[in-house]
């Protein structure tokens, strides 16, 4: 069987190879899949997919068309897919559930430590022998207030290490921890109180119509003034218009992203001679309370391994006809 790797990447490419283990014939495409590029996946049974590749039915419909009988997201977050649409098309779609908690909240802590000690403008500080410490005043984590938005695999980890730090933890979520109640003494409570008494706002929920720009100039109006927001779920969940007015006006006083709502067209890709096209990431970068990472929070090699194997062991549950423990079925 061939199968199409859209978004592929080189980072990712020997996984990939290793976990196929040549039962597969890999077609590594690097463009996105979208409606212009899903003829790419003529004569594929299979086509897997990254964060960025279109999903939508349109999309779905053309791979049909094409012979395409199975979808594999390389990635947890479906919110990119019809999932609906491609259970019509009888297109079976597996993701990776849980390929590693551990890679994108240790990144998740990662930015806030570098937010909080300012390493970023430290370090180009010694780099030009500049080795003053004016303006680079950061504070104890330990006894700060963190508010966890979603306590799933990677919400809960996170919990974990902040209890580490001697923080404390208040989370938002449908359903509660029981251990992470009881071990880890987070307090559940609803999201406006979170938002008045937290230090520091992480987001770990997925993006669906309920949370798309859940961070928005009214909810930012509730949180602490000079309040550190960290995102490495998905890009939607912030209105970054309103996150702009709320850091120039002082009201956030830093923001680490891992992910932005128009990552699509810049990401994972190399646009060192391109001329900057979007303005509100061109006006994020220009600020210094701000720090951007490309979505490289999942990026380790557990993680790496984790999802290569899955998704070769979707697409062979499938082959077999058997059912698979991470196949995406309609609401």
């Amino acid at each position: 069987m061939k199968v199409a790797i859209f978004s592929a990447h080189e980072f990712e490419k020997p996984y990939l190879d290793r976990a196929c283990n040549k039962k597969y014939t890999l077609e590594f495409l690097p463009a996105r899949l979208t409606l212009e590029t899903a003829s790419l996946a003529n004569g594929c049974e299979a086509v897997s997919i990254f964060v960025n590749d279109d999903g939508s039915a349109p999309v779905l419909n053309a791979l049909k068309k094409n012979g395409v009988r199975f979808l594999l997201l390389r990635s947890a977050g479906f919110n990119h897919v019809d999932v609906e649409e491609a259970h019509k098309l009888e297109i079976r779609v597996a993701r990776v559930a849980d390929y590693s908690p551990y890679a994108v909240a240790e990144h998740t802590v990662a930015l806030m430590l570098a937010m909080n000690r300012k390493l970023i403008q430290a370090h180009k500080r010694v780099m030009e022998q500049d080795f003053s410490l004016d303006g680079l005043v950061g504070f104890d984590m330990h006894g700060k207030t963190v508010g966890i938005l979603g306590t799933g695999k990677i919400g809960a980890v996170v919990a974990k290490i902040m209890n580490g730090f001697g923080c404390r933890i208040l989370a938002w979520d449908n359903v509660e921890n029981e251990e992470l109640k009881s071990t880890f003494d987070v307090t559940y409570t609803n999201f406006d109180m979170l938002c008045a008494h937290a230090d520091i706002i992480t987001l770990h929920v997925p993006l669906t119509p309920q949370t798309k720009y859940l961070i928005n100039e009214s909810s930012i109006l509730k949180m602490k003034k000079n309040v550190m927001l960290i995102n490495t779920s998905r890009g939607g969940l912030v209105d970054t218009k309103d996150i702009i007015k709320a850091l120039k006006s002082g009201r956030v006083g830093s923001l680490g992203l891992d992910v932005y709502e128009e990552e699509a067209p810049l990401f994972f890709e190399d646009h060192s001679d391109d001329i900057l096209q979007d303005d509100m990431i061109a006006r994020l970068m220009t600020l210094k309370n701000v720090l951007i990472t490309s979505h490289q929070g999942f990026l380790t090699e557990t993680a790496l391994i984790n999802i290569a194997e899955t998704t070769f062991k979707s697409l062979s549950n499938f082959e077999s006809g058997i059912g698979d423990q991470n196949e995406l079925m309609p609401e």
